[in-house]
């Protein structure tokens, strides 16, 4: 099965060249840069069979494509079972790394385009599903992390693709050749990018027929001549270049995102999926955006977990824990995060098969989840910081603890209960810190509003698709109305 462990999938990483640039140099070793580890750290955890007695189940599925045992990250859902196993498998990766362990995307890309594909074909008499089904296999068999890139740069949000003062600010095709297409154009806040081998380009709007050359969807390897890759910036992100572990709060696992810059690459005919066909385009956004918004009330869940363990045992240290208004706020708490969890499993279980046999979430629940997400992880953030107390922002750091001219005072001063280690205190409050402000904080908190949508788009395909006139009706059924 291609890639087999955490340490085959890190060292797979080293033989690919790229162009890569962080904070303004370019990077020829990404994989040891210190800003960039954690993060391949969080991915390779999607690669680690774990001690948890239910990873096996969920981490792996059986291919409806071979009969082989496959990463569920490359998995088409194959009914409601599958889509119910995805987001448990995503909680327990977000109790495992406490962060956006970034492979989420591309997953969902793989099911709304395998839907799509095929219904293209349907109409337009084209042959992307076949053509995508032996990409799928392909990226089974090697069990490859690929990027889902919709989010283009944009420019001016209220003008449409073909109306900008330059074309290439969203992805397009600008040459069809005999033996593929050239594009240009650049797909942004693309999560774990760097970490990954492959890039799955989707469009990201409904397309209109004078935008025909936006409607185009494509994979290319991310060594592939011509894509650039720009590191984003997180809250306290040089901490990591301090040597301080204590001072990162997680330093183990972390998140990014980064800008991909596509110049003038060529995808050869066998690797594109649309090209043209503008009336199926919505079809992917919105198969896309559903599946990334169930995907939110599984692993902010599982950060949720941990994030209420951090809750108790700050508590705990700060003597706190028997306090009735503490329990209070941790109880809300856990209601909050497991609300969340609650409308990621009924979108699931009301999922339906597609025409190709792939199954889709329930499209309005899948948006009233995420649309909670926008705002419940922020009230569990603040509650913790509650609970907290104002350490978390005003520790010394670890290099004064390690001095021992204040050590001994800070050792003294900053201690809670007295059968609690001063720095086991410390480290609990600060990684409360990373998580609610700093790095942690963007896959958290940021990620929560933005991820696979803005507030606003969930709540405009909410609206679209409560079927209110049929509510209507109930009421003036009961109200005795007539008509």
């Amino acid at each position: 099965m291609g890639i087999s462990g955490p340490e085959e999938y890190v060292e797979s990483l080293r033989t690919l060249k790229r162009r890569i640039y962080v904070l303004g140099e370019r990077v020829d070793d990404p994989v040891d840069h210190p800003m960039i580890r954690p993060s391949i750290n969080a991915m390779a955890e999607t690669y680690r069979r774990g001690d948890e007695p239910e990873a096996e189940e969920l981490l792996f599925a059986v291919s409806h494509l071979t009969g082989k045992r496959i990463s569920r990250f490359t998995h088409i859902h194959q009914s409601t079972e599958d889509l119910v196993k995805k987001v448990l498998m995503q909680r327990l990766l977000g109790r495992r790394t406490a962060t956006c362990f970034q492979r989420c995307v591309g997953m969902d890309g793989f099911n709304a385009l395998y839907s799509v594909a095929y219904e293209c074909d349907q109409e337009h008499g084209t042959e992307y599903h076949q053509r995508f089904r032996e990409y799928l296999r392909y990226v089974q068999e090697e069990n490859l992390v690929v990027d889902g890139a919709m989010t283009d740069v944009k420019g001016d949000r209220g003008l449409r693709p073909a109306e900008q003062a330059d074309p290439d600010l969203f992805v397009r095709v600008v040459e069809k050749r005999s033996d593929g297409i050239v594009v240009r154009g650049a797909k942004a806040h693309q999560t774990g990018a760097l970490n990954s081998h492959e890039i799955l380009v989707m469009p990201t709007t409904a397309m209109r027929e004078e935008e025909a050359d936006y409607a185009v969807s494509f994979a290319v390897p991310s060594d592939t001549q011509g894509l650039v890759f720009v590191l984003g910036r997180q809250p306290s992100d040089t901490r990591k270049l301090e040597g301080s572990p204590l001072d990162v709060g997680n330093p183990r696992y972390g998140s990014q995102e980064a800008l991909v810059i596509f110049d003038d690459v060529f995808v050869p005919w066998e690797r594109v999926f649309m090209c043209g066909e503008y009336d199926q385009s919505g079809k992917v956004v919105e198969r896309f955006a559903a599946y990334h918004r169930q995907s939110y009330g599984g692993c902010k869940v599982g950060v949720g977990d941990v994030l209420v363990g951090a809750a108790q045992l700050v508590a705990t240290y700060n003597g706190v824990e028997r306090a009735s208004h503490v329990r209070e706020k941790i109880t809300e708490m856990i209601h909050l995060n497991e609300t969340l969890f609650s409308c990621g499993i009924a979108c699931s279980a009301m999922g339906k098969p597609t025409p190709s046999g792939c199954y889709l979430v329930d499209v309005l629940l899948a948006n009233v989840c995420k649309q909670n997400v926008t705002r419940y992880p922020f009230e569990i953030s603040r509650l913790l910081q509650d609970i907290a107390g104002g350490l978390v922002v005003t520790m010394p750091s670890q290099k004064d603890l390690e001095n021992p001219e204040i050590a001994p005072y800070l050792e003294k001063y900053l201690k809670g209960r007295a059968d609690v280690p001063t720095m086991d205190r410390l480290r609990i409050l600060k990684f409360i810190e990373n998580m609610t402000m700093g790095c942690g904080a963007a896959a958290y908190l940021t990620e929560s509003i933005h991820g696979a949508g803005s507030p606003q788009a969930q709540r405009i395909m909410i609206l679209r698709l409560a079927g209110l006139q049929e509510k209507v009706s109930y009421a003036k059924r009961l109200a005795g109305i007539d008509g």
